[in-house]
Formats: structure tokens, sequence, C-alpha cells
């Protein structure tokens, strides 16, 4: 696996993942573009969204994905974070059915309730993949499905930048921050039991330069990737 200080072209200070998201929460909605993970999952021709009973909505955020399921059709979803600051913003938004604060590698959701877990932007932050996949295969139901949208790899390695944000003091601050390369996703996912049934990458297109115009560099490499993972029914 890649080591990301390898790339680092930043060098913020870098702080950990609950209290880097702590301390974005207030600003993270105003951030984070959509074409970044909801646009993605809305191309996915698999799963169907509607026929989703129970979700699993792992480093839930602010709600956003969890929004995005009930906007589907998805009748329960069940979220978990680490980060308090961003679980009182899901909290107020009311999507999830239930919110927990706890680590997406060890949820305390119940074993095989949910025919969708979901995890989005958040594998970058943990040093190995594999016992995420072995949550989201421990929480599935048989036939259940695994989306995960991540930051792309490549455009990490590229543009040496770590998930960070600006704090209230104007300083720019890095979230702890791994790089997992492709291959990385598919060895984790294979061991824990899961298939691919889809993979879909976006790229720094037209949209992307107009709200960040010095990424105009940038413009065609893939910036994030969306996983969709099956189990036999």
């Amino acid at each position: 696996m890649p080591n990301f200080a390898d790339f680092d072209t930043r060098h913020y200070r870098t702080v950990d993942v609950a209290t880097g998201y702590d301390g974005w929460s207030s600003t993270y909605e105003d951030s984070v573009l959509d074409a970044m993970d909801l646009a993605l999952l809305e191309g996915l021709a698999h799963p169907d969204w509607a026929a989703v009973r129970r979700a699993a909505d792992l480093g839930c955020g602010t709600g956003r994905t969890g929004a995005w399921l009930r906007g589907r059709g998805v009748a329960r979803v069940d979220g978990v974070d680490l980060s308090a600051g961003m679980l009182k913003l899901a909290d107020a938004r009311g999507a999830h059915d239930s919110l927990t604060q706890g680590d997406v590698r060890a949820s305390g959701l119940s074993e095989g309730a949910y025919d969708l877990v979901i995890a989005s932007l958040i594998d970058e932050h943990l040093p190995d993949l594999a016992p995420l996949y072995a949550e989201a295969r421990r929480l599935a139901a048989p036939g259940g499905t695994f989306a995960l949208v991540a930051y792309h790899p490549q455009f990490m390695m590229v543009s040496g930048m770590p998930t960070h944000f600006t704090d209230d003091a104007g300083e720019d601050v890095a979230i702890t921050t791994h790089v997992h390369l492709l291959s990385d996703h598919v060895r984790a996912a294979l061991a824990a039991g899961w298939r691919l049934a889809e993979l879909s990458e976006a790229t720094v297109d037209d949209d992307w330069v107009a709200a960040k115009p010095k990424w105009e560099r940038f413009r065609g490499h893939p910036i994030s990737a969306a996983l969709v993972w099956d189990l036999p029914a």
C-alpha cells in the first residue's frame, strides 16, 4: 500500500478522525460537492434502491447519504459515525431511524440485518481496509449489497492533497489520510466473501473546474470511485 506521506504536497497539521470531523462539521455541507459521491451513486445500475428495506450507513456524517437513500425509497436507515459533531447534524436532518457514535469497523449494529451496507468517503481514514469489509459482511443479510464510495487513490497521489478542512481560525487542517489502491479494495473484499457487481469512476470535468478553477490541471483525472459488492443469496 502506498504511503500518503510520500505524495503529500500540503504538509498541513494533521488531526485524528474524530477531532477533524468535529472541527469540520459546521462547514462540511458547504465544502463537499455532490459530484464526489451522490452523483456516482445516482449513476449506478445496481442495486435497486427502492427495493432496499434496511440500510446500514457507515460513516454517516451529517446525513447526506442517509437523506439520499430516503429520497430513493429506502425504508429504514441506521447510521454510525465516530464524530459527535457530525452526528448532531445528522440527527437534526432526521433521515436516520437510529444513530450510533462508534467505529465503522465495529459498528455494534445487528448481524445479518441489512440488505444494503453503504459507506461514503471514509475509507481513506482507515489504515487497513480489511476490517471495514469484514464488518460490512457481518452486517449484510444473504444476497446483500455493500456500496462504497472512495476518494480515488490516483487523485490523492497526483494532487498530494489530504482530506482537510479550514478551521475557525482560518488554518487548513488535515485529517489522517491513507492511500488505498483499487486492488487493495478488491483484495479486502474478496477475503471477506464479497463479489464485485459494479465499478464506476468520476473524473474532474467542467463542473468540477467551474467549482474549483485551480483544478484545471487535474481535468480528466479520476477523483472518486464507487464500488458495489454483492453476497450470494
